[in-house]
């Protein structure tokens, strides 16, 4: 974390979460997904060049994978990349800290939303699994409000609770989180245990960056 004071925090009402990486533990099964799907249909990849794409919407990562692709064999693998993880998801819970502190947000008078890569039937669907749609006054995807870093979704988030952008923080583990944040002046934090390295976040200037779940929860709670 950075030194700076975090006494601003305490004053945020909007807290906004990315959602894998940042809450969810999902990293692991993203990478052994695309490299299913990439595999079926005759492309290969690596593990870094997943998570580098990972924030992104699925089809804008398929892009940037598999460039060679047609137009047809990049919905192909779309398709099967959902057909692996869909069945799979179950593998993915909340880092250990991630209830408690949603609690913890909500019981203080904070409003939570998210604002995530996934497409929303993939988000609803994790909402639904880990029980947790309760937490969040408004969620936004890719597929609704644009890919990141598009701040799209950030903008819809703050029209839709009505705060202003200087009472609002974002959370997210990619360069693109925080270039998204970062395009409309919002304050971040950057976590270094999910797909970015602490360097390669710390290039993008986040407001503050913490090194564990455990970290953020201390954080944003106080």
């Amino acid at each position: 974390m950075n030194k700076q004071s975090d006494h601003r925090l305490a004053d945020k009402t909007l807290v906004i979460f990315d959602w894998d990486g940042t809450l969810m533990d999902s990293i692991g099964l993203i990478v052994e997904s695309m490299h299913v799907a990439g595999e079926a249909h005759g492309f290969q990849t690596t593990d870094q060049a997943v998570k580098d794409i990972i924030g992104l919407s699925l089809m804008n990562g398929i892009e940037i994978l598999y460039p060679q692709a047609s137009e047809a064999q990049k919905l192909a693998i779309q398709q099967s990349y959902a057909d692996y993880y869909i069945p799979n998801s179950h593998r993915t819970p909340f880092f250990a800290p991630t209830e408690t502190m949603l609690k913890t947000l909500q019981q203080q008078g904070r409003k939570l939303a998210v604002a995530t890569g996934k497409k929303r039937r993939g988000l609803d669907r994790v909402l639904d699994a880990s029980a947790s749609h309760d937490y969040f006054d408004i969620t936004r995807c890719a597929d609704e409000s644009g890919s990141k870093p598009d701040p799209q979704m950030l903008t819809d988030i703050l029209n839709h609770t009505q705060q202003p952008v200087s009472d609002a923080v974002f959370i997210g583990d990619s360069i693109y989180d925080i270039q998204m944040a970062n395009k409309l002046g919002m304050t971040s934090i950057a976590v270094n245990y999910g797909t970015a390295s602490s360097a390669e976040l710390a290039a993008q200037l986040p407001t503050y960056q913490v090194d564990t779940p455990q970290a953020l929860a201390e954080l944003l709670c106080g």
